[in-house]
Formats: structure tokens, sequence, C-alpha cells
């Protein structure tokens, strides 16, 4: 909850990616909060109040990947939303004349996007997931002692890269101060 809060007021991309892996923490757990309080909680090593606050976050978590039915795959509707509202952005940058910089960024990634959703069975929804989709899956390869080609990985840096404006867009945008119009 902690790092959550401070992700999603300064980098909006590591805080999708960081919810995604709380829900793999969660269905890691089985869904239940006395294996997630020893294996998870128990590290935060907080006054007793903020424990009983990230206590609180990480069971609302549960519950409500209990109510969507996302005990074994898929994501939150709160995480689905956010990926959604960065793509929304994503396609009004890709249409302003004065945001060619960032067209021709993510135009040079668009390959790498076509194949990586071709290879994951064409069923992610958009740009933004795709390119979200893309890093966790290189960061759970890592975490899975798996090599990552050269060429996968030059991709995967290009992502990265294009993330990283977006985040800077999307975090300006949020503070009223990009010019859409």
């Amino acid at each position: 909850m902690i790092i959550a809060r401070q992700k999603k007021q300064e980098n909006i991309i590591e805080y999708v990616l960081y919810m995604w892996q709380v829900e793999d923490l969660i269905r890691a757990n089985n869904l239940d909060m006395s294996s997630i309080e020893t294996n998870i909680i128990k590290a935060y090593n907080q006054p007793e109040e903020k424990m009983a606050e990230i206590k609180e976050w990480w069971s609302n978590l549960v519950e409500m990947m209990s109510l969507e039915n996302k005990q074994t795959k898929g994501h939150l509707q709160v995480n689905i939303n956010t990926v959604s509202d960065i793509n929304q952005l994503h396609q009004k940058l890709m249409k302003q004349p004065n945001e060619v910089a960032y067209q021709h960024q993510f135009n040079s990634i668009a390959p790498f996007l076509k194949e990586f959703d071709a290879k994951s069975g064409n069923t992610l929804s958009n740009d933004i997931e795709i390119c979200l989709t893309a890093i966790y899956s290189s960061f759970l390869l890592k975490l899975k002692g798996q090599t990552i080609s050269t060429g996968t990985q030059q991709a995967i840096e290009s992502i990265s890269k294009f993330l990283n404006i977006i985040t800077l867009k999307y975090h300006k945008d949020q503070a009223g101060k990009l010019d859409l119009d």
C-alpha cells in the first residue's frame, strides 16, 4: 500500500506493474489472508497503526479478486481502468500534430508490439496493455532464471523507453500541464 501509493503518484507505469505483481503474490498465497500476513505483511516492519492499514489494503485486494473472479488469472478492474486511461492518453497523443517525437518513438516499437501480441494470441486489448505485458513477461522470465534473447532484450529496452515517455506525459496531463488541444 505504501509502495503502491508512492508509485501511483510518481510513475504510473511502475504502479501498474507493481499492482500486477501484487495480484500474483495474492494468487501465490491462495487468496489466504493469514498466509499473506505471514509471507508478505510481516516484512513491512511498520508501526502498529500503519501495519493495520497495510493489512486492510491487502485484505481489500483479496476481497476484490474474489468478487471479480480473478483467483487464477486476469487483472482487477481498477488496474484495467488505469491501463485504459493511459491508453486513452496514448491515443490522443498519436493524433496530436505537435507530438511528432512521441509518435516516432511509438512507431519505432510498433513492430515489436505486433510480434509480441501475435505470440500472446492476440488477446491483449490495446497498445499500452501490450507494452506492459511484454515488460511484465520479461520480468517473470528473469525471476524464473530463463534466458532472454538479445533481440528480445533490445525490444524490451525500446518498449521501456517508450513507457518512460508516456509516464511523463501522463503525469503532466494529470497535473493539467499537457496541452492536447
